[in-house]
């Protein structure tokens, strides 16, 4: 059965795929930050669909961690099939000249160069077979700027350029790269943007039905199970209520 290495796997569409491909029999690479959490996930997902999980708890901003946590990869777990890039966070939702400088070094050190890191330390195990399939986290932000999202619209918007250029360069490689750029998702996206505020995290999906993190994970499986052939390449999903990163029709 094939592997998958999930970033950010301890919430959110992170905990939401390792939930769906367990569930279908893949071995699972889960990483994180939260090793509680990582040990409780590994334990419910190996005894509810009795597959093989390994644990690698790192920080995707720390470069060394990433490199040295891949590379002693012990030889079982080496043949990596599927990566999702889904390790990210928007911080704070303020305009360009009240931003916090700390907020916008976060968002591009994870969003951005964490994914770069974890990418890149992945290549040489799909490079040799010939075969593999990159997922990256997008999101609406990355297609429409939205007000007070500047940093974190500009990270979204690397994503889909970087993965526009994984797709060219490596397909001497017959690597796939994938993008999906969720809309509203009613995860702990909101609740990390706005820093523990419980009331502003709310206010994110009122008057809406916004996407499950389990309607994100179907997705992203569906994508990764097509023919070897088929790669779907940029992907934009949102809600019935919202049209892209700015219109929405909420409900009263």
């Amino acid at each position: 059965m094939k592997t998958v290495f999930i970033t950010g796997a301890t919430s959110g569409f992170g905990e939401a795929c390792a939930d769906v491909f367990g569930q279908n029999g893949y071995a699972l690479i889960l990483n994180g930050r939260r090793v509680d959490r990582l040990l409780s996930l590994k334990s419910r997902l190996e005894d509810d669909y009795g597959i093989r999980c390994h644990l690698l708890p790192f920080d995707v901003q720390n470069r060394r961690a990433v490199f040295t946590a891949i590379d002693t990869l012990p030889e079982e777990w080496r043949e990596v099939d599927i990566l999702i890039n889904n390790a990210g966070l928007a911080l704070g939702r303020n305009s360009f000249e009240e931003a916090d400088i700390d907020d916008w070094e976060t968002m591009i050190d994870t969003n951005l160069k964490g994914l770069l890191y974890v990418s890149k330390a992945v290549l040489p195990l799909m490079i040799p077979r010939n075969s593999g399939h990159i997922i990256n986290l997008g999101s609406v932000a990355a297609k429409d700027v939205y007000d007070k999202g500047n940093v974190y619209c500009a990270t979204k918007a690397a994503v889909e350029t970087v993965s526009k250029a994984m797709r060219i360069e490596l397909l001497p490689h017959r690597i796939k790269v994938t993008a999906i750029h969720p809309g509203a998702a009613e995860t702990e996206f909101a609740l990390v943007r706005f820093k523990g505020n419980e009331d502003a995290a709310k206010k994110t999906y009122t008057g809406l039905e916004p996407l499950t993190a389990k309607d994100v994970a179907d997705i992203i499986f569906y994508c990764a199970t097509l023919p070897p052939n088929v790669c779907i390449n940029d992907l934009v999903v949102t809600c019935v209520q919202q049209a892209d990163g700015i219109y929405f029709n909420r409900e009263s």
